[in-house]
């Protein structure tokens, strides 16, 4: 019998950890300081989402752990470089993440930069190495799965458009090209990377696979839209009403909380219909989209 999910999540949150903090010892690193600001940035908390979602993918699909830890560390050293920079002046200038100062604010704003910089290349470099029994081939399409989404189709290309976007009004399908962007193309990436690690093949589980990522990526960053109007600041360890404080397009500012919420329960149904093809494999896929849907942080 399978562990409980909040169990099996555990497991993986606390996997990752060790991992990320092995990758970051770093003998290396230029000067102690960056060494320090990288390390304080990706080992600060924070839910894991997408590197759970590689083991929870991978090891659905019959994947041992070991040969998906070098794409979970991966994702998560672009998520959090993604939020170093996200956070600078020139961008969102905010004080506070995962409960903490932020990089900018607990060192100086070039030492954060570099730190985001070095994390991007650190994402990059422990994909590439041989790790976990891992073919060269599977390795190319993993880094190929990941530069795309981190890339002008995704993360970087959305962070462009929200930028832009402030200040203006946008319609709710404009919001959804910028959150399948911005957090989106990384969340599916994280879905992607583990069905390669397993080398599932088949284009129809494939295409499954692609389309859950798709939705509970938008899914996600609709609920936390919602947490940002509504969410305790407390348990989301940043403060709430940032967005419209900046005048940015959200999609409860643009459609209301309520279709917000049915929404985001769409998409959550849609992903979960997603997984059909999957079989018994797809359960815990589908009890996490739940999960992403109902969290309250």
């Amino acid at each position: 019998m399978s562990p409980p999910l909040d169990s099996q999540l555990a497991a993986y949150h606390s996997r990752i950890e060790r991992v990320l903090a092995q990758c970051l010892t770093l003998p290396d690193c230029g000067t102690p300081q960056l060494r320090e600001a990288m390390r304080y940035s990706v080992l600060g908390g924070g839910k894991r989402l997408r590197p759970v979602l590689v083991y929870l993918t991978g090891e659905s699909l019959g994947a041992p752990l070991e040969r998906l830890d070098a794409a979970a560390t991966a994702v998560e050293l672009v998520h959090v470089y993604s939020l170093v920079h996200d956070d600078l002046p020139a961008m969102d200038d905010d004080d506070l993440r995962r409960g903490r100062p932020t990089c900018h604010r607990a060192f100086d704003e070039a030492t954060a930069i570099l730190a985001g910089d070095a994390l991007q290349a650190l994402a990059f470099d422990v994909l590439a190495r041989e790790s976990g029994g891992l073919a060269a081939a599977t390795r190319l399409e993993m880094l190929r799965i990941l530069a795309r989404a981190a890339g002008t189709g995704g993360m970087a290309g959305g962070q462009a458009i929200d930028l832009a976007s402030v200040g203006r009004t946008l319609g709710a399908a404009e919001v959804e090209n910028m959150h399948r962007r911005k957090t989106g193309a990384l969340i599916e990436a994280s879905v992607l990377m583990g069905a390669a690690a397993a080398c599932a093949g088949g284009e129809t589980q494939s295409e499954a696979l692609k389309r859950y990522g798709t939705d509970i990526g938008l899914a996600f960053q609709i609920q936390d839209d919602i947490l940002d109007v509504e969410g305790d600041a407390a348990l989301l360890g940043k403060s709430t009403g940032a967005d419209a404080a900046r005048c940015k397009p959200t999609y409860p500012s643009t459609a209301g909380l309520a279709a917000s919420r049915q929404r985001a329960l769409e998409l959550r149904d849609s992903a979960v219909a997603a997984l059909a093809p999957l079989g018994e494999r797809g359960r815990r896929l589908a009890d996490l989209a739940h999960y992403i849907v109902s969290r309250a942080q």
